[in-house]
């Protein structure tokens, strides 16, 4: 039966948001996922304690304002809990962003190639995705983008480090970038994988807010925390922003599960630690790995690496396929590749030297 239901105009024209593909299965080979900067690790034992001890009370509502961990949070980062709102995933709280600061037809700025919901959350909105080219070397060209500022600007989403080139930026380059924009633009500062952030010199979103009144933040507890399945995240910034993230946001989105297990794995950050440091040391390894194989990888500040393969991407990606690792793929621009397990890095490892001799004989 075809539906007779008419849909909003220009809906046909915004991309559906792409999961990572899951691996294809492989005769003799165990497959990886690594396709969605997910934690390759289970959830600490504490942190599946919290959320089975939870599981009773699932018939009532959450606390929309999650009090408790607002207060953890505030504590943790030296704020108020009046400078925090949740949402089911920081990309949840980016739209509450968009949808609170932005009339139709208002412009949202971000680099490009960035996080992929940036321009679907804006359209959805009624604003207008405001794309600005990467440097070369993948990062951020924040003299572009500062140039590239219109009266209709009111939002910029700044990913430190970057979705899915990984490059980090400098607290010198962003507090140089803050000064050119307007003060009535708001500046999201997104560190959706600040845990894996070790650069000496790079820009740190909490001290970005403290000085400036028009930077906000983004941190998830999905990648490092490994929370990714039950949807949490939240925003710093002002209170008068906060107030209007929270009248937009859709009511009880954060599950009193989700809560717990946020509570949970703040106070069990010591032990996360130790897990952090074990993918930024495998991190290193494939990325030496894959540089020593000849391979384009840049250098990464998150979980995950890009490769800036071109016109050879879609064979890089089939050799992936074929070796039962799922990788996310952006046709003739480039491959992220999510850091996993030991095991899982070691086939990358091996898929590299595959792929060195394979670009050789095409040269």
């Amino acid at each position: 039966m075809t539906s007779t239901i008419g849909q909003r105009a220009g809906l046909d024209a915004i991309p559906a948001y792409r999961q990572g593909a899951a691996p294809k299965s492989v005769d003799g080979l165990a497959p990886f996922k690594l396709s969605s900067n997910e934690n390759p690790y289970p959830p600490l034992p504490s942190v599946v304690e919290a959320v089975a001890g939870a599981v009773s009370g699932i018939h009532l509502y959450p606390s929309m304002s999650a009090d408790s961990l607002a207060a953890a949070i505030a504590e943790r980062w030296g704020i108020t809990a009046a400078n925090i709102a949740f949402g089911a995933g920081s990309v949840e709280v980016a739209s509450q962003i968009i949808h609170a600061v932005t009339n139709p037809g208002d412009q949202v700025m971000f680099a490009w190639r960035s996080f992929e919901a940036y321009p679907i959350l804006a359209t959805v909105a009624g604003a207008e995705p405001q794309p600005v080219p990467l440097a070369p070397d993948g990062g951020h060209d924040l003299q572009a983008m500062a140039d590239a500022v219109t009266p209709r600007t009111r939002a910029i989403f700044v990913c430190n480090p970057n979705n899915p080139t990984g490059a980090v930026l400098s607290a010198s380059a962003v507090e140089q970038f803050l000064e050119a924009v307007p003060s009535d633009v708001l500046v999201v500062i997104d560190e959706a994988y600040l845990h894996f952030n070790d650069h000496p010199e790079t820009a740190v979103g909490v001290d970005l807010f403290r000085k400036h009144s028009n930077v906000v933040v983004l941190h998830t507890f999905s990648k490092a925390y490994g929370l990714a399945g039950l949807r949490l995240g939240y925003a710093i910034g002002a209170p008068e922003l906060v107030s209007a993230l929270r009248k937009v946001a859709v009511p009880f989105a954060v599950t009193a599960l989700a809560q717990e297990a946020g509570l949970a794995s703040l106070k069990a950050e010591k032990e996360l630690q130790e897990r952090i440091d074990v993918l930024i040391r495998e991190r290193q390894r494939v990325y030496s790995g894959l540089l020593d194989a000849g391979l384009p990888v840049r250098p990464s500040g998150a979980n995950f690496l890009w490769l800036d393969s071109g016109i050879h991407t879609g064979d890089l990606a089939r050799l992936f396929e074929d070796n039962a690792i799922s990788v996310r793929v952006f046709p003739a621009e480039g491959i992220r590749v999510s850091v996993g397990t030991a095991e899982a890095n070691s086939r990358v490892l091996a898929i590299a030297r595959q792929a060195a001799r394979l670009l050789l004989r095409q040269h």
